[in-house]
């Protein structure tokens, strides 16, 4: 006797009635979850495709009446996208670099080399997890501003370097490191710098992915912090400048907009998905 009980057995879907039945439930369950999540993309996509005075229609259409890419080319030069999305793209890239060197070496140093008084030192770094982050803006601010980091990349670069939760991340899956790998690394001679660049690192993709997208989204989706550090239009990056220029542009222009600035983060994630899942389920998670 099967161990493993199902919410359909075995004898129903033997016979064709049952497994006509489990085929078409199955079917509908996918088909309104496909519908769930993808109508709310169909709908900022067609509504940009739309006339102003169609948008603002009630009820309103489903598909538009004439379609057009007006408001995806008026985005694109009336609110300057180029130069928001290129900002965008090198303070993520900033912040993406900095944060995986040192918190994949800050990982590495509390999982393998054993530090004094590493567990302290952990306990600190998860402990900042429990601050809100509204309560360390203030403090950033007036850190970057003594610094004179002001409409300057790296005031988005350095602050992202300090997240404790990618960090533990890091740490949890080189913990579960095969420790019989590394030793015979360091019998055939690897010091722990080489032991990392050649061992850990590349059986560390899937984590690292991981790692990539959580740093990369962080920085494209936050407002709050560069509204505050980049006073100049022309540095800021896009979440704050699709808020910014809103109040001068059609409805339909702000809507593809938003439509274009979403492009880069869907297509990221629709080429890495197979590595973020692979790296979640084993990048120490789990139970």
């Amino acid at each position: 006797m099967s161990g493993t009980r199902t919410l359909v057995s075995p004898a129903v879907l033997a016979r064709q009635p049952g497994r006509a039945v489990y085929w078409t439930v199955f079917t509908g369950v996918v088909v309104l979850f496909a519908l769930a999540f993808l109508f709310p993309v169909y709908w900022m996509v067609s509504g940009a495709a739309k006339s102003p005075d169609e948008v603002a229609r009630t009820p309103p259409t489903l598909l538009p009446e004439q379609w057009g890419t007006s408001g995806y080319t008026d985005a694109w030069d009336l609110m300057r996208l180029p130069t928001h999305l290129w900002n965008t793209v090198v303070q993520a890239a900033g912040a993406w670099l900095f944060q995986l060197v040192f918190c994949t070496a800050a990982a590495y140093a509390l999982s393998k080399l054993r530090p004094a008084f590493g567990r302290v030192i952990l306990g600190g770094i998860l402990a900042t997890l429990m601050v809100p982050a509204q309560a360390l803006v203030v403090p950033k601010y007036l850190t970057v501003a003594d610094l004179g980091l002001l409409n300057d990349p790296l005031a988005v670069w350095l602050p992202a370097v300090a997240n404790a939760f990618n960090l533990y991340l890091l740490k949890r899956f080189f913990d579960q490191l095969p420790r019989d790998v590394l030793e015979a690394a360091a019998i055939d001679g690897a010091g722990k710098l080489r032991t990392l660049w050649s061992i850990v690192l590349p059986l560390s993709r899937p984590v690292l992915g991981v790692v990539s997208i959580f740093a990369l989204v962080a920085v494209w989706q936050d407002f709050l912090w560069p509204l505050m550090v980049f006073s100049d239009t022309g540095k800021q990056p896009i979440s704050v400048a699709l808020v910014q220029l809103s109040q001068n542009v059609q409805l339909t222009v702000l809507i593809a907009a938003m439509v274009i600035a979403s492009i880069p983060m869907v297509a990221l994630f629709l080429v890495f998905q197979r590595h973020i899942v692979a790296g979640i389920s084993a990048g120490g998670t789990k139970g």
